[in-house]
């Protein structure tokens, strides 16, 4: 395991930021509109992708 450096552990708090205002600014869902659901659930795909990719160790040359 390697220690993160400042600049990997400032792309886990942008990541984990940005996913706790996405949620807190959501409001009511309307739950008919499918389109609607849709597009959160593709939001939170995407910022839950990028909370793992700024978790992830670090491979090979990168390190």
């Amino acid at each position: 395991m390697t220690h993160p450096t400042p600049v990997r552990e400032a792309a886990r708090l942008v990541a984990i930021e940005a996913a706790r205002a996405y949620v807190a600014n959501i409001g009511v869902i309307d739950l008919t509109n499918a389109g609607v659901l849709v597009g959160h659930l593709m939001a939170a795909e995407t910022l839950l992708m990028e909370i793992v990719a700024a978790h992830d160790e670090p491979t090979g040359a990168a390190a």
